[in-house]
């Protein structure tokens, strides 16, 4: 049961109201955890601004921060919903699940980022160094390793507004892991 509702575009601030007009142009919906956000009248903005920003983490490598993250923090929200969008990535259902157990079995650069996401959002931030020298023999850079971690913070974020309020999952089930 949800915490607090899902505002509708007429409960929610003139700026808000812009900002759900492009997402409904662009997604087609304003996705319930998007519109959770704007009860406050600047943290849709910001968590938008946050998401679309540069990155040398991007497409898939974003996914794969995406899926781990919420596994390890038990989003519902967010599962669905990039479990969706890592379909739409190209990657497969069975690499979906494998990436959500914290590796890449299929793609050594990919692995080396799930299991240092794993370990970092794990240890909230006290990874294991072995996790960090593994990330860069597999190719990934200082400059990658910082983004990822700007990722994990963001995917953090609506983890924990999910967990929080509760708010209803608009996006169809992520499966179950054994």
């Amino acid at each position: 049961m949800s915490t607090i509702n899902v505002p509708t575009r007429e409960e929610v601030s003139i700026n808000n109201q812009a900002i759900f007009d492009n997402l409904k142009k662009g997604l087609g919906m304003v996705p319930n955890l998007y519109a959770t956000f704007a009860h406050s009248d600047t943290a849709l903005a910001t968590y938008l601004a946050l998401q679309n920003a540069k990155s040398s983490i991007s497409g898939k490598a974003r996914e794969v921060v995406n899926l781990v993250v919420s596994q390890v923090n038990e989003c519902e929200y967010c599962l669905a919903a990039h479990t969706m969008l890592g379909k739409m990535n190209g990657f497969s259902e069975e690499q979906i699940l494998d990436i959500r157990r914290g590796q890449a079995s299929f793609d050594v650069k990919l692995d080396a980022l799930a299991r240092l996401t794993k370990g970092i959002t794990q240890s909230r931030g006290h990874v294991d160094p072995v996790l960090v020298e593994a990330f860069f023999a597999a190719g990934w850079t200082k400059e990658n390793l910082v983004d990822a971690i700007v990722v994990i913070g963001d995917k953090t974020v609506s983890n924990y507004l999910h967990s929080t309020t509760r708010i209803p999952v608009d996006f169809p089930a992520a499966p179950k892991l054994d």
